[in-house]
């Protein structure tokens, strides 16, 4: 929202003290007083982005899909098997289509050398859960990995803090990633805002992210909260279907 020089956060605009004249109704009608209800925050949304998908400029990052995350583990998301095989799926069409497959997997170095803070903020990091070489930091057995998709180690959330994935995608002249994987809130959308600030477009996919209740709110209710963030201010939100109807439609009548 832009805010001129003159009228910061903490000012309010100066209402003609007359009430009843003309500039002093206008004047109060245009910024929200009697005569027109102030909107809703969701009605604030200028417009809903509708990103032109194009293969050879797309990636698709699948995070964390890692037995970790996935299942059997005090931070595995209850629904991420579901969401591997929407995963897999969608990866099929991607690949058929032109778009590079990356599968990010939040790992540390072997000796733990590298765990910083998030060793204090998470027991089980700092016991090795993720660091490289353990079972539990490796990639999903039902993950299927293509000979030509791209692995890519991340020590922290965000798939771009720490790593080469910009120079990845700037090589290829990608301009557009799909986001995937576990956790939504967490590494998920991490990721998203990192790609957004550094001017990629962003497609988050709705129903290929999850996550699991954290402090108290349930994991439906983080779900619907990070999905109605990141659809408002960093990326396009749709299903795995709708983003395939997407594809499909720029696809050979052959290939579909």
């Amino acid at each position: 929202m832009f805010i001129p020089a003159s009228q910061t956060a903490d000012s309010k605009p100066q209402v003609p003290n007359d009430a009843s004249s003309t500039f002093g109704a206008k004047f109060r009608t245009a910024v929200g007083g009697p005569g027109r209800r102030r909107p809703r925050v969701a009605e604030r949304r200028a417009h809903i982005v509708n990103f032109a998908i194009v293969p050879e400029r797309t990636a698709l990052i699948n995070v964390d899909l890692q037995n970790c995350f996935v299942e059997g583990y005090p931070l595995s998301t209850p629904d991420a098997l579901a969401v591997m095989d929407r995963v897999n799926r969608l990866a099929v069409a991607c690949r058929v289509a032109g778009i590079q497959v990356i599968h990010v997997s939040h790992v540390l170095r072997a000796d733990g050398s590298n765990m910083g803070m998030l060793g204090e903020m998470v027991p089980l990091v700092k016991a090795g859960i993720i660091n490289k070489g353990a079972p539990s930091a490796a990639l999903h057995k039902q993950l299927a990995v293509d000979t030509k998709d791209i692995l890519l180690d991340k020590p922290r959330f965000g798939a771009f803090h720490g790593t080469d994935l910009e120079l990845i995608l700037r090589t290829r002249s990608v301009d557009t990633v799909i986001i995937s994987g576990v956790t939504t809130n967490v590494c998920c959308e991490t990721t998203a805002r990192e790609a957004m600030v550094r001017d990629f477009h962003v497609v988050f996919l709705s129903d290929a992210t999850a996550t699991f209740g954290m402090g108290g709110v349930s994991a439906a209710e983080l779900q619907k909260a990070t999905l109605a963030t990141v659809g408002f201010l960093s990326a396009e939100v749709l299903s795995v279907d709708e983003l395939i109807q997407e594809l499909n439609r720029g696809a050979p009548a052959s290939e579909i």
